[in-house]
């Protein structure tokens, strides 16, 4: 089964805790690939070149000043800074961005209420490159961006692309897709670690809205979950993104 593995910003601007996350993801047995986010280090690089990080409802808007610093950041900083961390433990790290190898084509999002500037909504994944890397033992890293055809880099949510990223290698191997990040999972009361719910199907997932357990930002990251599953992938896994070698967290079954 191949792992695809997801891991937000907030591990990665944190020293102590991204090497504790590698030295995790290394563990873990088979094919696997990583996609890593980076906002919050995007956000402090721009601070420093005197850009004003612009947001419209909790996303960001990627003018041509912030695009060149996700480029910069997510497919250099970050994305090597983990390829090199995870060479040193003995895993042949490959670094892409979805415009290396034509990995991940997208179109600007169309303007309606809102111009989110030069971010891409993905139309494609090439699968056979994934699977062709994997099948040499080579370990994909993917930086969110991707790419338009027509010579322009997009700034791509990080969960859209594991998500589109598990969806279109469940169509020719099997996977599981693994969102970590900084809580234990799915929990029944935010202010409680313990609370994990263990699996949530489609059917837990309505009763648990309707009743307010779930809500916010927790919703979309879950209808994003089932509709991985009922794209082919295999199950979802949210966990704590420090415990990703473990059998911990929220598994979502269909």
């Amino acid at each position: 089964m191949i792992k695809v593995i997801k891991i937000g910003g907030g591990i990665i601007e944190n020293e102590h805790n991204l090497t504790l996350f590698l030295k995790s993801f290394s563990k873990i047995n088979g094919p696997k690939v990583l996609i890593h986010g980076g906002g919050r280090l995007a956000t402090k690089f721009a601070e420093k070149l005197g850009y004003k990080t612009k947001m419209a409802e909790g996303r960001r808007i990627t003018d041509e000043n912030m695009l060149e610093v996700v480029t910069m950041v997510y497919g250099g900083l970050a994305n090597k800074k983990i390829v090199a961390e995870l060479q040193s433990q003995g895993i042949n790290a490959l670094g892409l961005s979805g415009a290396d190898g034509n990995l991940i084509k997208a179109h600007k999002r169309p303007v309606e209420k809102i111009d989110f500037g030069w971010v891409g909504d993905i139309e494609k994944v090439n699968s056979n490159l994934l699977l062709s890397l994997i099948k040499r033992d080579i370990v994909p890293i993917i930086a969110p961006l991707s790419h338009d055809g027509r010579g322009k880099v997009l700034n791509t949510n990080a969960d859209t692309i594991a998500n589109e990223v598990a969806k279109a290698l469940a169509q020719k191997e099997e996977t599981q897709l693994i969102l970590g990040f900084e809580l234990e999972g799915v929990l029944k009361d935010i202010t409680e670690s313990s609370s994990v719910i263990p699996k949530i199907t489609t059917q837990l997932f309505s009763q648990l809205k309707s009743k307010g357990v779930i809500s916010e930002g927790m919703i979309p990251k879950l209808t994003n979950a089932f509709d991985a599953i009922q794209a082919g992938v295999t199950s979802v896994r949210i966990c704590n993104a420090l415990k990703i070698e473990e059998d911990s967290g929220t598994l979502i079954l269909e």
